[in-house]
């Protein structure tokens, strides 16, 4: 994305202001004087232009409909299959202890081309339950990680929730699990000589809608309240689902991707080999040129639903990454625009390409706010 003169001055005078007061402060630190009483200064970034030439809701909901449209296009959604009918088949089923049933489905996502997934569904119920799609990292058998079957248990999503009352799909990425390719997992290349047209992204979201549909076909299922969640992979999946179907009521991303400003690592969006997210970019890439929609207007594509971004400084590029914080607060722009503020959080935290405790926790309860009634969450007074 090229900036205008405009803008670049205009950045470039924020920053010099930001130096200069920041000089003055640290000298008069250093020589012992008092620190002045000041107002805040305006934060001014790049990211500003989320919300250039809006004015008021009724003009951001116009911008808004033209990044839906730079949004698909990014995606190359025009370039989907003809969706089939699902065709859902159960091939495994387990209660697990004695807490909720796990079941290994499958389902046609394209004429010649089966999605598997893992489904969890409660074994306690009074009614229609929320449900949650939960979508696993770069792993190879990554939806078998997601319902606690192998390797990390911090990333055991669908036996977490469904132990929290949700119903959960656990899908399986497009070139992982039942369908890694012979080149290896998470190896693109048959995909776009079948597609040479569409992403991956777009493949991956419109497989993910599709496990919406599953969900939204279950009699179990409380329509209403649909949630999303994820972790690397996962976690810009999660981003990209929230944007693409509104039928996402909830949404967070844990350690999603870095955007593609300020990213000196942005060509790893258009590799020329092994996985490929946006193999029509890449000319662009290497003349210098980004795409014309960002993160910040692809996430703010959610609002005025609910979304939590969950990221860490120190995941890769300490500078890019807090970017991201001069990102997430023009998104809550946005949402304050919306006048749904309640609906965006974001927890930046220090423990790296992780999802700890306090992070799974917070992005449950994030579910658990937004999804579930408001007395799930309600405190209460000690009688005496």
């Amino acid at each position: 994305m090229i900036f205008s003169p405009a803008l670049r001055a205009t950045i470039a005078s924020a920053c010099l202001l930001s130096l200069v007061v920041s000089s003055s402060l640290n000298a008069q630190d250093r020589d012992g004087s008092k620190r002045p009483v000041s107002d805040p200064p305006v934060i001014e970034s790049s990211w500003d232009d989320l919300l250039e030439g809006v004015t008021d809701q009724e003009s951001w909901l116009a911008h808004k409909a033209v990044l839906k449209q730079r949004y698909l296009d990014l995606i190359r959604d025009e370039y989907k299959p003809e969706q089939p009918p699902l065709d859902l088949e159960v091939h495994e089923e387990t209660v697990v202890d004695g807490a909720y049933v796990r079941r290994l489905i499958s389902y046609q996502v394209e004429a010649d081309e089966r999605a598997h997934a893992y489904l969890g569904i409660p074994l306690e119920r009074a009614g229609k339950l929320p449900a949650v799609v939960a979508l696993h990292g770069t792993y190879p058998q990554g939806a078998r990680r997601a319902a606690g079957l192998e390797d990390n248990p911090d990333k055991a999503y669908l036996d977490h929730l469904c132990r929290r009352g949700y119903i959960v799909i656990a899908p399986e990425h497009f070139v992982s699990g039942h369908r890694i390719p012979p080149e290896g997992d998470y190896d693109t290349t048959r995909f776009h000589q079948k597609h040479p047209e569409w992403t991956a992204v777009g493949k991956f979201t419109y497989e993910h809608s599709i496990a919406i549909d599953v969900l939204c076909g279950m009699e179990e299922v409380d329509a209403d309240n649909i949630g999303v969640l994820g972790h690397s992979l996962g976690g810009h999946g999660t981003m990209f689902l929230a944007a693409y179907d509104e039928r996402v009521k909830a949404a967070a991303g844990n350690c999603a991707a870095s955007f593609f400003r300020h990213n000196s690592g942005v060509t790893h969006w258009s590799r020329d080999h092994w996985y490929v997210y946006f193999k029509h970019i890449r000319p662009g890439l290497l003349e210098g040129e980004l795409p014309n929609i960002d993160f910040h207007e692809i996430m703010a594509l959610t609002a005025p639903r609910a979304y939590l971004d969950v990221s860490a400084l120190n995941d890769g590029n300490p500078l890019t990454q807090r970017q991201r914080a001069l990102m997430l607060m023009r998104v809550m722009d946005v949402y304050e625009l919306e006048e749904q503020p309640e609906n965006f959080a974001f927890f930046i935290h220090g423990r790296a390409h992780s999802v700890e405790h306090e992070s799974r926790q917070l992005i449950y309860a994030w579910m658990d706010t937004h999804l579930k009634p408001a007395e799930a969450t309600e405190t209460k007074l000690v009688e005496e």
